[in-house]
């Protein structure tokens, strides 16, 4: 099970994610945390800070795959498919990439929160237009052209 060390600043992201509870007669439990969390992570490492749309998207494709038969069924394991430690064999390149998980910058990992609980309840509108796959424009994974491209937005092509 996954979880963020409460360093300093994991003690800051819990307080934003304590800050950023629902209201008392919304109240979530354990798993609906975890899996704010998850998302927030996967935004927080994959999207640039200070891009909500980017942001948003990356949240998308995690929601996407989540009703997409071919993947997890749950956000945390979207997030996590494949084998921490091999880097090409995860979804998400931050997850299997070697480097801690651990938020570093409070103001980041609030954003990242933010935007995760937008996504999470269900009344944003998709950026992506159902993606599954985005990968950034410094690179041309081989799998690319096997795919309908949707959009690009900010550093990241968006495909379905």
């Amino acid at each position: 099970m996954f979880f963020v060390k409460l360093n300093a600043v994991g003690l800051m992201a819990g307080l934003v994610l304590i800050a950023c509870a629902p209201s008392e007669d919304t109240v979530a439990g354990p798993t609906e945390y975890h899996s704010l969390e998850c998302m927030a992570l996967n935004i927080y490492f994959e999207a640039p800070a200070g891009d909500t749309e980017g942001q948003r998207a990356v949240g998308h494709v995690t929601m996407n795959r989540m009703t997409d038969p071919r993947f997890p069924d749950t956000v945390c394991d979207v997030v996590h498919q494949g084998p921490e430690g091999t880097l090409h064999g995860c979804q998400f390149h931050w997850w299997c990439d070697g480097r801690s998980d651990e938020p570093t910058n409070s103001a980041k990992w609030g954003e990242a929160v933010e935007v995760a609980q937008l996504v999470m309840a269900g009344d944003d509108p998709d950026p992506t237009d159902g993606a599954l796959y985005f990968h950034n424009t410094q690179v041309e994974p081989s799998w690319a052209s096997k795919l309908e491209r949707t959009v690009q937005i900010g550093p990241h092509i968006f495909y379905r």
